[in-house]
């Protein structure tokens, strides 16, 4: 455990470093990201105003409040994506990686658990910025807000083993393209990214509860938004580990049957 320890500490520290050294480049990341969740906040409270002032439970200042946790959410979701995973191949990235005494996942999750403590610590104005011009209703318990700081991990967790499995397709394939834009196409749809799932049909609502998506990125939102009982915040988090868990067991039984396929390319 003290290896395990040691590895991530370092990790998430050459990460920090290297990633305070472009807040510039980080913010235009982070203000581009922005523009997706305003029009979806500026289309709904519409509807929402047009229609008596709520629409599936939410009010305008809910609706803002949803889509300003949102951006913090999706900071949290950004993960070594399988277009990565080609690149890793095809560069010789990943013989250098296997040279560690380390599973590679190790290495992903703890480089970028140390940029998103640069994303969040940048977060903050523009979350600032915001809050002042849509004025959310965000009044979170003081159990919301620590569920909330608990599910945001676990869910960049899911999303970062989710992906690992799917770039592990590039041992079979050299393009990956095809197959990340149709779990691209289904995240949006069911994990509440587009939308808030209580808007959604009831069966996509039910359909949601089996897949990864809505528990790496609707369930923290419905946290902190106070859409949730506190029965709904710990099935979600037992949803959450049991994501996590079998996500690791998977990863692990695969990667010994597709590292069997790698051969070494690149310079």
């Amino acid at each position: 455990m003290k290896r395990y320890f040691d590895y991530y500490t370092s990790m998430m520290k050459i990460s920090v470093l290297e990633q305070w050294q472009y807040p510039v480049a980080n913010y235009f990341y982070m203000i581009g990201m922005i523009a997706e969740p305003v029009i979806y906040m500026v289309v709904w409270s519409s509807v929402a105003t047009q229609q008596g002032g709520m629409v599936g439970g939410y009010t305008p200042g809910a609706f803002a409040a949803y889509y300003i946790v949102w951006t913090l959410v999706r900071q949290m979701n950004i993960a070594f994506t399988p277009y990565g995973w080609e690149w890793r191949i095809r560069n010789g990235r990943l013989s250098t990686t296997l040279l560690r005494p380390i599973h590679p996942l190790h290495e992903d999750v703890a480089f970028f658990a140390g940029w998103k403590v640069v994303m969040i610590i940048l977060w903050i104005p523009l979350a600032f910025a915001l809050s002042l011009i849509f004025k959310p209703e965000l009044n979170p318990t003081l159990l919301e807000g620590v569920v909330f700081f608990v599910a945001i991990w676990m869910a960049y967790l899911i999303r970062t083993i989710t992906l690992f499995l799917l770039g592990m397709v590039t041992f079979w394939t050299t393009r990956v393209s095809a197959l990340f834009e149709l779990y691209f196409a289904a995240e949006l749809i069911l994990s509440g990214r587009l939308v808030p799932l209580s808007l959604m049909p009831a069966w996509v609502q039910e359909l949601a509860w089996f897949f990864p998506f809505r528990w790496a990125f609707g369930y923290p939102i419905e946290v902190l938004v106070g859409q949730l009982t506190m029965t709904d915040m710990l099935i979600g988090l037992g949803m959450q580990l049991a994501w996590v868990v079998g996500g690791w067991i998977v990863v692990n039984l695969i990667w010994k049957v597709a590292i069997r396929r790698f051969s070494a390319v690149g310079g």
